[in-house]
């Protein structure tokens, strides 16, 4: 009888049940594999009861509809990723002025009851030279993530303190906005097509779950082309986050709780966009 109660007594530990406990089991080998062990920065821990990495994970599990064999690869992935391009170190540098200047931002925004939410800004407007900002699919890559990155840390994942809930809620996350007023013969131009969907296929796998929607705004109806290669790497649940819409100012009617803080432009009365964090950036022009 002594030894069934012991064996009774170690089961769990042995077998976790939950998909989560299973990948919290798994991650010291995939981080050993990937040779790399930061996310968002967050430094990832086997233990448990560090809830960071518990939201870190639940993350990558919601992204594969709890398949804990694709969310393991995903994250596999998205590791070996972050030690190729070293992300958290592209926010500290500065890039061409001429090529990303006046092209991303990102901003706070605080509802009645103190709740901060996160919008980051991509302005397509300002690019001036397609070919110079999208013709280097790997540097427009790096400027994009450094604009990611500086993102996530707005959202303070380290100060994370219990896991997510299991209704699926995610409090985690920021909200998107991507401007294409003043936008001439963007559809057609086929750098910009090979940047875009490099940076959905990329961004898709390195950073789940972060976007809580994403606002397509002062879209030409026929830019279609663009949700259509959207369609080829997202699950439909994601692309229920996508909202597309002809006018700026329509943003927040979407936005209600935050509405006064947006820029004028987008129908609040809050400052201008370009006063939001950005990336930083070097005149290449000046001796």
């Amino acid at each position: 009888a002594a030894p069934e109660k012991v064996e009774q007594a170690e089961a769990p530990a042995l077998t976790p049940e939950t998909p989560l406990a299973k990948f919290t089991a798994r991650l010291a080998d995939i981080i050993k594999l990937s040779g790399h062990g930061e996310m968002w920065g967050v430094e990832l821990s086997s233990d448990a009861s560090h809830a960071p990495t518990q939201v870190v994970l639940q993350k990558f599990l919601r992204a594969n509809n709890g398949d804990l064999a694709g969310a393991e690869k995903q994250l596999s992935s998205a590791l070996a990723w972050r030690e190729k391009w070293q992300p958290t170190k592209l926010v500290s540098e500065a890039f061409n002025k001429d090529k990303f200047g006046g092209l991303g931002f990102v901003t706070n925004h605080k509802d009645d009851a103190g709740k901060n939410t996160v919008i980051t800004w991509n302005i397509y407007g300002s690019v001036k030279d397609n070919k110079a900002t999208f013709g280097d699919i790997s540097e427009f890559i790096k400027w994009r993530a450094a604009l990611m990155e500086l993102g996530v840390q707005q959202l303070h994942l380290n100060d994370i303190t219990e896991p997510l809930p299991e209704d699926g809620t995610d409090k985690h996350q920021m909200l998107q906005v991507h401007d294409y007023r003043s936008v001439s013969f963007f559809r057609m131009d086929p750098a910009v097509k090979a940047a875009s969907k490099e940076t959905i296929s990329v961004f898709s796998m390195a950073y789940p779950e972060l976007l809580a929607h994403k606002y397509f705004v002062n879209v030409p109806a026929i830019m279609g082309w663009m949700f259509g290669a959207m369609k080829l790497f997202l699950a439909p649940a994601t692309l229920k986050k996508f909202h597309p819409m002809t006018s700026g100012t329509t943003l927040s009617t979407e936005l209600k709780g935050i509405a006064s803080s947006l820029p004028q432009e987008y129908g609040g009365s809050g400052s201008p966009v370009q006063e939001g964090l950005t990336v930083a950036l070097v005149d290449t022009t000046e001796a």
